[in-house]
């Protein structure tokens, strides 16, 4: 498989821990709700070297809440979460 540039981001917050890994590994992809500490999507589409260190922190959520779709392939996470953009 080639280089991904575009990723779809789908996050299910009712699975998340507040761990807040992703947003240290990706801070311009993803924040943590001031309210509950759970996961916020700020760019559902990250594209270049955004897109790079969204599925890193996709590797890197303890609680595998992240899933990263190209087209129709699943690049990183749970296929079968809810769908939710954050």
């Amino acid at each position: 498989m080639g280089t991904v540039d575009t990723v779809e981001i789908r996050v299910d917050r009712e699975r998340c821990v507040g761990a807040g890994m992703c947003a240290l590994t990706a801070p311009d992809v993803f924040d943590q709700d001031g309210e509950d500490g759970r996961v916020l999507v700020l760019d559902a589409r990250p594209a270049g070297g955004r897109s790079a260190a969204a599925r890193q922190a996709a590797g890197f959520c303890p609680a595998g809440v992240i899933t990263l779709l190209a087209g129709d392939a699943v690049l990183a996470g749970d296929a079968g979460d809810d769908g939710t953009p954050g």
